[in-house]
């Protein structure tokens, strides 16, 4: 019996410090309780059936305020409840941005014989963002990744990686994005970014599905802003052919990669040196 809540940060995180309130009709405080290190609330109290305000809050983030029906059993079960933080709907301002490596990753998933999946990241990259002054959907993105960086976690996984079954990376020692095109996409947080994607010597259309996750002040004096971005990608449209089939249908890597980005990029054209 009695309260129960998840709070989450849009991608996914605990917020371990938030404060759930919970209000009856006249205003009156039934319930105040935070949450543990997880980001859950389980209160054990029981509460009289009827209607009850439930407010989030957390410092550095939005607070938020719903509505919940109390019935018979004295539960209410809130389900997660997600902050964004102080601030952080509003788009990045216009100008220049230069992604942080440091606080940034770009990953790639690929199937493994047909029944799990191998995780890799390429460790050395850069990139810069331009936020159109005028309107959002004419803004710009640029990134580059060294081809040799890509890490599995397995040396002699890497090196044929590296090699011309797939990334041949002594003739194609870059990867390229370059954005084309803007267009938002469902909610006002989310966008897909047109582009094309240069790899193992191949040019093609890439789209990227988008979320903008809020901007924020970094301890430095800066302002930063982060987005989380995936796409996939079929191994054949790049000419990486190789295939070693272990059994009928089941191929040792599978053909299609699932990409995922997450970006932290500083306002201006240069990063701080800390």
């Amino acid at each position: 019996m009695g309260l129960t809540a998840r709070i989450r940060t849009r991608d996914g995180w605990a917020v371990s410090h938030a404060v759930v309130t919970v209000t009856d009709m006249t205003g009156t405080q039934v319930v105040r309780a935070e949450v543990d290190e997880e980001g859950t609330v389980r209160d054990d109290v029981a509460l009289v059936p009827g209607a009850y305000t439930v407010i989030v809050t957390a410092v550095g983030y939005a607070p938020v305020a719903s509505s919940t029906i109390v019935t018979a059993s004295g539960r209410a079960e809130i389900g997660t409840v997600t902050l964004v933080r102080q601030g952080g709907t509003e788009l990045p301002p216009p100008g220049p941005w230069t992604v942080d490596p440091v606080h940034s990753s770009v990953g790639a998933v690929a199937q493994h014989l047909g029944i799990s999946s191998v995780h890799g990241r390429f460790t050395q990259f850069a990139g810069s963002i331009e936020i159109a002054p005028d309107e959002v959907a004419k803004s710009r993105v640029e990134a580059v990744i060294r081809a040799d960086s890509i890490d599995t976690g397995n040396a002699m996984r890497d090196g044929h990686l590296k090699s011309p079954d797939f990334l041949d990376v002594e003739r194609y020692p870059e990867i390229r994005f370059v954005s084309t095109g803007l267009t938002p996409a469902t909610g006002s947080d989310r966008w897909t970014v047109h582009g094309e994607l240069t790899l193992h010597g191949v040019v093609r259309p890439v789209d990227l599905s988008l979320a903008y996750l809020g901007t924020g002040a970094d301890p430095w004096g800066g302002t930063r802003a982060a987005f989380r971005a995936t796409t996939e990608l079929r191994r054949e449209d790049f000419a990486m052919n190789y295939n070693q089939v272990v059994q009928a249908g089941i191929a040792a890597i599978g053909t299609t990669l699932k990409i995922e980005l997450d970006i932290q990029a500083v306002q201006g054209e240069t990063l701080p040196q800390v």
